[in-house]
């Protein structure tokens, strides 16, 4: 063996190996201080000994290109496969010191301790609020008011007081479970109550003309219908109602639905104060549904359907609203499942309370639907565009009085609802990936029409088919789409934000297809036209 080599190991084993490795050989060293120990462990991890600092063999580990390619691999290896710890960690930090949603004003507590502390009937309703409850619903085999829906629904009741409520359930088409379910639920209301459940005669329903001759019903006409028809006994009730809540085939708490009429944008003595409150509704535990009913406080149209739901565009005042977590979230239409509405507006007051006839200067607030064929809007996005006008006499006021309330949230089952409360808590991380997915697809979509002034007058410029039933065939040709262009006049009414260029209408015979509804895309016009 050379020296080179004998001097080599001497260097890296200072010790003999048979001393280490004799049972019976006793090493006595001494024990250094506490400072010389602490010393030592930090030179140790971080320095190469002073005695062979300028031996390269000490710290030839550190500068071997195998020895760093092999630590950068180690680096990368350990980076990814930590993210998903990371982002755990992060999850269960933000959701339990930091969660979103889930700290309510005192305001709200104390009407849930209220709620729970004993059983008399009207416990949440401290002033006596008169409520007027409507409900247009559709269900099979009666799930809906044999399940958890209609428990809620007489809970509700109870929490508000039978003698301050007046309950409207409207059904259409039920099967013979529905109509025995219904008739059951009804026999269980303690409050007034009006429960309709009939076959609809479609021919009621104002039918739409295309351009081929041929004459649909459109879906949104069919639902402003029923939801009309839910709404029609508030005017043949001696009431004058405080507040208006409707409710769609939800599953809610009671207690929230409670905070919704009471503890929403409440003012200084405690009164709750809006045109509209919303809920906010999910088809499961993160997924927003509503989208088609809720426009921002700018009337842009909603984004990617996960908090914070709205876009930034424009000012993004909707947006800032439910990052700060505010109760009442200022937008210009919203539905999401559960709605409160201020009821004068919808009562006809004129005929039994003379002195409140100024209050009441029109018709009571109903729903309804864009009468034009390739343009659609939902009934509840109207209703809120039509209350905001009538309000302030502005289409687009300053103050709309319209809020969503994200304290408040339904769900379309009963899994989905158990699930919202522990789900809500870390949304506040989906912010950022939120507003670059809506930059990505696109969102929110142009809407010509969304600053239209109610009232004013608009050109539109229309094509016109030469051969109307050619042109809507399912593939014309480009000769079939021949035609011209002609300018027509509208008087703008109130909601241009809630609509798009779109045709919904609904199957009346077995060959328009499955399912109860479907879009009819807007006519083409030929290229170059």
């Amino acid at each position: 063996m050379s020296s080179t080599f004998r001097r080599a190991a001497h260097d890296y084993e200072p010790l003999p190996r048979t001393s280490l490795d004799d049972d019976h050989v006793e090493l006595k060293v001494p024990h250094p201080s506490w400072t010389r120990r602490l010393r030592d462990a930090v030179s140790g991890v971080l320095l190469p000994s002073v005695k062979n600092i300028s031996n390269p063999s000490a710290y030839a580990h550190l500068i071997t290109p195998r020895r760093r390619k092999r630590s950068l691999l180690r680096l990368i290896y350990y980076s990814i496969f930590s993210i998903p710890y990371l982002c755990l960690a992060l999850v269960l930090v933000v959701g339990i010191f930091f969660p979103s949603y889930t700290h309510r004003p005192g305001h709200y507590d104390k009407l849930r301790q209220i709620a729970q502390s004993s059983t008399s009937p009207g416990r949440a309703n401290i002033r006596h609020e008169k409520v007027f409850i409507a409900a247009s619903i559709y269900e099979v085999n009666g799930t809906l008011s044999d399940g958890a829906w209609g428990q809620s629904v007489l809970d509700l009741v109870d929490l508000l007081g039978p003698d301050n409520v007046y309950l409207s359930i409207y059904e259409n088409d039920p099967d013979a479970l529905t109509k025995a379910s219904l008739a059951q639920l009804k026999s269980k209301v303690t409050c007034n109550a009006s429960v309709v459940f009939e076959d609809l005669d479609l021919a009621t329903i104002p039918r739409t003309e295309l351009p081929s001759g041929e004459t649909r019903i459109k879906r949104i006409a069919f639902l402003a219908e029923v939801r009309n028809r839910a709404l029609a006994p508030i005017d043949s009730v001696d009431v004058a109602f405080d507040r208006l809540l409707f409710i769609n085939d939800v599953n809610f708490d009671p207690v929230e639905a409670a905070q919704l009429l009471f503890s929403t944008n409440v003012d200084a003595n405690g009164r709750a104060e809006y045109g509209a409150a919303c809920a906010v509704d999910f088809i499961n535990p993160f997924k927003f549904y509503d989208r088609f009913a809720t426009r921002d406080m700018e009337g842009h149209n909603m984004g990617i359907p996960f908090y914070p739901w709205f876009t930034s565009a424009g000012d993004h005042v909707s947006r800032s609203d439910v990052m700060s977590g505010s109760d009442a979230v200022r937008v210009r239409s919203c539905w999401g499942g559960m709605t409160a509405f201020e009821a004068k507006w919808f009562q006809d007051l004129r005929a039994s309370h003379a002195n409140e006839a100024a209050q009441q200067p029109t018709s009571p607030l109903r729903f309804r639907y864009e009468e034009e064929t390739y343009w659609e809007s939902s009934e509840c996005c109207l209703i809120n565009a039509d209350l905001q006008y009538r309000r302030t006499g502005k289409g687009m006021p300053e103050d709309s009085g319209i809020y969503m309330n994200p304290y408040v949230r339904v769900a379309y089952d009963t899994k989905t609802l158990s699930w919202l409360s522990l789900s809500r808590r870390p949304e506040r991380l989906y912010s950022l990936i939120h507003d670059i997915l809506n930059h990505w697809v696109g969102f929110p979509q142009y809407d010509p029409r969304q600053t239209e002034e109610p009232g004013t007058t608009i050109n539109d410029r229309i094509w016109i088919y030469d051969h109307p039933k050619k042109a809507l065939a399912p593939d014309p040709s480009n000769e079939d789409l021949a035609g011209h262009w002609e300018d027509q006049q509208r008087i703008a009414k109130p909601g241009g934000f809630c609509g798009g260029r779109n045709l919904l209408v609904l199957n009346e015979k077995p060959e328009d297809g499955e399912g109860k509804w479907r879009r009819i895309a807007p006519p083409s016009m030929p290229i170059g036209a």
